[in-house]
């Protein structure tokens, strides 16, 4: 953590100094042999390296519906009528139900990079303290904190477009068309485009966190040798 937060504070420098920020008072030891242009290097490289294998990680087909945690499920709400349903033998039906809703947050989330590589260039140093002073996924609850909005405008089309093509919307319709044939079953009423959506989201965030835990922490990750500069040894 203290090597990490050397790496955040000695690549925004220059902002530190006009910040008047004691680095020597929150990580409690010299930056030693880390220059500031090996620091800045490690700092983005870690980050980027992040945002791309996230968005590599979760943009392919079964990167969500593959990874059982971000695998986009029957919504809480209608999982009780799912139940119902797999007993009356529609199990292959919500099946492709569910591979539908995971295969169109597959498709938009390459949309997400030049959204998140863009907040990467906007962090200020006040979000850099915070990182330094957080958890090990502070930097990915800063990007869903300055991004979740832009990356879901963003994948609003691409989703719905996806939705429409294999037909998740129809098929979602027939599967709630069924419930009220079966006994003591009520349809609650499920925005399904908006619950993949924010599925799709945070499946993308979940994947960032892991990511980022592991550059920070795990030497197999720090796969380029200034990563292993920075990150390694700690």
């Amino acid at each position: 953590m203290r090597v990490y937060a050397l790496v955040l504070i000695a690549a925004l420098a220059p902002a530190a100094a006009s910040a008047q920020f004691n680095l020597g008072s929150l990580t409690g030891k010299s930056s030693g042999s880390l220059t500031s242009e090996q620091a800045s290097g490690g700092l983005k490289e870690a980050l980027s390296q992040g945002i791309s294998t996230s968005v590599a990680s979760t943009g392919r087909p079964g990167g969500y519906f593959d990874n059982e945690a971000i695998k986009i499920l029957m919504p809480p709400k209608l999982q009780p009528i799912e139940k119902g349903l797999r007993a009356a033998g529609m199990g292959p039906k919500i099946d492709e139900f569910v591979r539908s809703m995971n295969s169109a947050a597959e498709e938009a989330a390459p949309e997400a990079k030049a959204i998140l590589l863009e907040a990467l260039k906007q962090m200020s140093f006040s979000d850099a303290k915070g990182i330094v002073t957080g958890g090990k996924t502070a930097g990915t609850e800063y990007f869903k904190r300055t991004t979740t909005e832009q990356i879901q405008v963003a994948f609003r089309p691409i989703i719905e477009k996806a939705m429409a093509k294999t037909g998740v919307s129809e098929q979602f319709a027939a599967l709630m068309g069924k419930a009220p044939t079966l006994p003591f079953m009520k349809t609650p009423s499920v925005d399904i485009n908006q619950y993949v959506l924010d599925k799709s989201t945070d499946g993308l965030f979940v994947v960032m966190g892991q990511e980022e835990t592991k550059i920070r922490t795990d030497p197999a990750a720090q796969v380029t040798p200034l990563l292993k500069t920075v990150f390694g040894g700690r």
